[in-house]
């Protein structure tokens, strides 16, 4: 067992010197012994949000670690969002984006944070509250897809809580269902004319997300983005491709960038230090990756556009 104070000690070498000698190796270490030796705390980010946290849960436990998640795709939406702006967070699981975003767009912005689960949902809630950012978020306790519906989700582990789908994996360890709807019928006109991004991280639900946007997708600002995860496994379980995806994302003139983004704890020390931009994709997307759709064309989205 490691004694607190050091774990605490290591964990602050770990997110102040990420450059550290070592840092790879030891956040490799740290995460594994979290997991299997949970601790049931409150992490604190770098950006300064509270969130209660189970550390058998690779997010919560990298929260609690290195104080952020997905650090390529946080770093970007820090800077893509600025006070006044609008997000939808399809899939927003308990909040870490869109606390994240709710301080970023300040309170003549807004977000939309969207999520299946009611234990998620309510984590969500209580999230927002505990952050103070109640008075610029609008939750909403639904699915994304194509068309109306019901659907069935399944959680196929507990140490991976954000990977709850809707595609039937071969383990269960619980079920829900919830509502589904098209997201231009989940948001109101005006969010909808005014969103600055789109997140979609519906796990393997993406190419249904996207067919519900396509009829308004031309009616999106000009300088819209949207930021949507696939999965390729997934998306094949139901026959679908990633160029489900991306065609009709493409067809309506929007270019594609790819985001770095790497879950072993090993990677997190270089990527907190220094986090890497979309860049111009062009080769087949054969793994789970981040994508982000512009209508800026370059071969790297600026930081800011």
């Amino acid at each position: 067992m490691i004694p607190p104070p050091l774990l605490h000690a290591l964990r602050a070498y770990l997110r102040h010197l990420p450059g550290g000698p070592g840092t790879p190796q030891l956040a490799t270490r740290l995460s594994d012994y979290l997991k299997h030796h949970p601790l049931t705390t409150t992490a604190r980010t770098v950006d300064g949000a509270v969130f209660p946290v189970v550390t058998s849960d690779v997010i919560q436990r990298y929260q609690w670690l290195f104080g952020v998640w997905e650090p390529h795709l946080t770093a970007w939406m820090r800077s893509r969002l600025a006070p006044g702006d609008l997000l939808v967070d399809a899939g927003a699981h308990t909040g870490y984006y869109t606390v994240l975003a709710s301080r970023l767009v300040g309170p003549a912005g807004r977000v939309v944070a969207i999520e299946p689960s009611p234990v998620f949902h309510q984590a969500l809630t209580a999230n927002i509250a505990a952050n103070g950012c109640g008075g610029n978020v609008r939750t909403v306790n639904a699915a994304v897809s194509e068309t109306p519906g019901r659907l069935t989700f399944y959680l196929e582990r507990d140490t991976n809580l954000g990977g709850t789908t809707a595609v039937r994996p071969r383990t269960v360890e619980a079920t829900f269902e919830a509502d589904a709807a098209p997201l231009p019928t989940l948001l109101t006109a005006e969010e909808l004319a005014a969103a600055r991004l789109i997140k979609i991280d519906v796990e393997g639900g993406e190419a249904a997300a996207v067919r519900g946007l396509v009829p308004v997708l031309d009616s999106l600002r000009d300088d819209a983005e949207l930021v949507v995860e696939v999965t390729p496994r997934t998306l094949a379980k139901q026959g679908q491709t990633v160029d489900d995806v991306l065609e009709p994302l493409c067809d309506h003139g929007f270019h594609l960038y790819r985001l770095a983004n790497d879950y072993a704890a090993a990677s997190y020390p270089a990527a907190l230090r220094r986090p890497a931009p979309p860049v111009r994709w062009r080769m087949p997307v054969t793994e789970m990756s981040d994508l982000v759709f512009s209508r800026l064309d370059a071969e790297t989205l600026p930081s800011k556009p």
